[in-house]
């Protein structure tokens, strides 16, 4: 094939790709305009923008649903490509009792996170968190921490034992230090690790 044949060959495939990718790009967008108008549109309590292809929270939700934000009780904006969230998303839905932030690219939380007092679970695994999230320990209604799958090798264990409310803490398939985890006193809550479920209080 000659050379100008195959640069021809080239740009059309370039052009091809580009096509593709601004159409998956519409597909996005349409699917979370169709979900967002759903939720305002039915006055839902729960909002769905997982696998959306998001890399932030879109800041004109926060215009749309004004007047639905304070009912909203559940976020998914899990597998997406999230690198941060801002203080504006955990001001505005103060209401939260479940937000599923798994399979993003988070490595921390707002020091706003803090005040999302009626939150009973959060997801967070498959995210790039090195740190134990501080915040999460200050949310006493917490039930169930998911952080599956991160980059976490300490946990401050004295706090989390001081949540009340708190049920089980999943940290499998994170680099956790095994002297520290030998070290930990039992608790009342389920602690989920890499090597095996570290005994809570009621089974020693």
């Amino acid at each position: 094939m000659p050379f100008r044949d195959c640069l021809g060959l080239g740009l059309f495939w370039k052009h091809w790709c580009g096509a593709c990718m601004h159409k998956k790009m519409a597909e996005a967008v349409a699917r979370v305009a169709r979900k967002v108008n759903e939720t305002v549109e039915n006055k839902e309590d729960h909002l769905d923008l997982s696998d959306c292809q998001l890399n932030t929270f879109p800041i004109g939700l926060y215009t749309v649903m004004k007047d639905v934000a304070e009912k909203i009780v559940s976020i998914s904006l899990a597998n997406n490509e999230i690198k941060a969230l801002t203080s504006k998303f955990f001001m505005t839905f103060s209401q939260l009792r479940e937000l599923n932030l798994a399979g993003n690219c988070l490595h921390q939380l707002p020091e706003e996170a803090a005040n999302l007092q009626h939150l009973k679970v959060i997801y967070l695994s498959r995210n790039n968190f090195q740190e134990f999230p501080k915040q999460l320990v200050d949310v006493s209604t917490l039930e169930t921490i998911d952080l599956e799958k991160n980059q976490i090798s300490d946990i401050p264990m004295d706090k989390l034992a001081s949540m009340k409310a708190l049920q089980s803490v999943n940290l499998k398939s994170n680099p956790l230090n095994s002297d520290r985890l030998a070290a930990y006193s039992p608790h009342k809550f389920q602690l989920l690790t890499s090597d095996k479920e570290v005994p809570t209080a009621a089974q020693t």
